[in-house]
């Protein structure tokens, strides 16, 4: 059975390009052991060690809305929420295999868990 490595997600906020449209829908692949230790050797990592989680996140994330590429530049410009929430997803599905995630229907404000089901299913 082969490797589930990337995951659907959307954002609270989502990303406001130049042009005012709004990219929600994203997909987040696994990280190797390369995708940790590259960013070290990044200047802007050296200069300030909080700038680490956005090169991560810009190598992980493969699509976000219609956008052609996810750069440093996108993931710098995202809203905190969504940062935060691309932190905690990263976390999720990279460390322990824990894919249960805190949702709130957006139209009757119920709270319950659900799974992050890996793209293509199951």
């Amino acid at each position: 059975m082969p490797v589930q490595n990337e995951f659907e997600f959307t954002l609270p906020r989502g990303y406001v390009d130049s042009s005012g449209h709004v990219h929600k829908v994203g997909v987040m692949r696994l990280a190797t052991a390369m995708d940790e230790i590259a960013p070290l050797r990044d200047p802007r990592v050296r200069a300030n060690e909080a700038y680490l989680t956005i090169i991560l996140l810009s190598r992980v994330i493969t699509r976000l809305g219609d956008l052609p590429s996810v750069t440093t530049k996108t993931v710098e410009n995202l809203y905190a929420a969504d940062m935060a929430y691309l932190q905690d997803f990263y976390r999720r599905i990279n460390e322990g295999g824990q894919n249960v995630v805190q949702a709130t229907c957006p139209s009757c404000g119920h709270t319950f868990q659900t799974e992050v089901v890996p793209l293509g299913g199951s």
